[in-house]
């Protein structure tokens, strides 16, 4: 394969659309989530936990499914594999009869996520050098929550119809198989990824891992501990009544629409301005709890926005700052390595959170800003050390 910009950007486009299809269907799913396991009995503790558990499992699997990807170099076997539990765990939620079954399809959800991401994500940094990082992962990230705008606004339609959460899950098979079918074609069109990596120097000496990579670690590990699930937020709207039943899928849009245009704007902006753009992303969405959980429905939608702003920038600039400073060969492992932490944090940060709400929700929104605005510091600090 000839190496040339146009078909490195052909590649990122075709996962786009493979993620699109991706998002459409188990971000659909999600925007109702902690509604349909509030019908089925779970608690707003059992929710956050669930949550929790399930980002666990989706990010610290990467630990192994990213080593393994750089081991074996099947990067395509892990994707194939990896979508396909992702995908069809979703419209089984349509057959869940209890909250513990939701709970174990949500779970199974994000582990076939957690298979497939270090090894699409190592594929589509090949082209990093030939197009900019920022832009790779922004341009992939807006097909993402492009996607992710649709779903919800898919299961808003079948709830404004007078169907219910079950019929909205099973419509999304559709999305799920077009997912399965538009990745095939991808595999068959770059059967070799690796051919689109542009020659590129060794940033590491050593060994290990540079300082600067274990310090963005931290920082999205601290990100990962204040992080609030949209399923407890949305569990909130419906006990207190500032959001109706039909307008949360709505919210959900709105957030994912927010993340799609947050990723390209951000993502060019890094690869102009560099770590000035991540932190003010961040900082910027650090503001959204006090806006989600007091006031009403203007209050919330606000909210939801803000919220958004740092969905779009997790998976965009955390992937763009890491590309510098790991070799291509430790990609995989490397990104399996950070999205393991944020799991492990997430899970960490939603235990209180959980026992939060039911205490004092100011003390929530407290804990979540604390430790987000701690992570700030934390961003400079590496791009400090990555340019000395």
């Amino acid at each position: 394969m000839k190496i040339t910009k146009s078909s490195a950007i052909r590649f990122i486009l075709i996962i786009g659309i493979v993620n699109l299809f991706a998002d459409l269907t188990y971000e659909g799913a999600r925007s109702v989530i902690g509604p349909f396991m509030g019908l089925l009995g779970a608690s707003a503790f059992t929710i956050s936990i669930t949550a929790g558990l399930g980002e666990f499992f989706g990010y610290t699997l990467r630990f192994f499914s990213g080593y393994i990807a750089d081991k074996t170099h099947k990067y395509w076997l892990n994707t194939f594999i990896g979508y396909a539990i992702n995908m069809l765990a979703v419209p089984a939620l349509a057959l869940a009869g209890s909250w513990q079954m939701a709970a174990l399809l949500i779970i199974a959800e994000r582990t076939g996520r957690a298979i497939r991401k270090p090894a699409v994500e190592t594929m589509l940094s090949y082209t990093a050098k030939e197009i900019g990082s920022g832009k790779v992962f922004g341009i992939n990230e807006a097909l993402d929550q492009t996607g992710a705008t649709i779903g919800p606004l898919i299961v808003a339609l079948v709830l404004y119809l007078k169907g219910g959460y079950r019929q909205g899950f099973a419509i999304l098979l559709i999305s799920a198989l077009l997912c399965l079918a538009t990745l095939v074609i991808a595999r068959l069109l770059y059967a070799n990824p690796k051919e689109l990596a542009m020659k590129e120097p060794v940033p590491l000496k050593t060994k290990g891992y540079t300082r600067t990579f274990w310090l963005y670690v931290v920082a999205g590990a601290l990100i990962a501990t204040g992080a609030t699930d949209f399923s407890l937020i949305a569990y909130h709207f419906q006990k207190v009544g500032s959001v109706t039943l039909h307008f949360i899928p709505l919210f959900y849009a709105v957030a994912m629409a927010t993340g799609a245009i947050t990723a390209l704007f951000f993502g060019r902006l890094y690869d102009r301005i560099g770590i000035h753009s991540v932190t003010l992303a961040f900082f910027i969405s650090t503001f959204s709890l006090p806006f989600a959980f007091f006031g009403g429905f203007g209050s919330a939608l606000f909210g939801i926005f803000l919220w958004g702003i740092g969905l779009g920038a997790q998976d965009t600039l955390f992937k763009a700052i890491l590309v510098p400073v790991v070799p291509v060969d430790k990609r995989g492992t490397a990104f399996g390595i950070f999205d393991g932490v944020f799991g492990i944090t997430w899970l960490l940060g939603n235990i209180p959170v959980g026992i939060l709400y039911a205490i004092s929700i100011p003390a929530l929104v407290i804990f979540s800003m604390f430790f987000q605005f701690l992570a700030l510091p934390v961003l400079y600090l590496a791009d400090h050390y990555g340019k000395s």
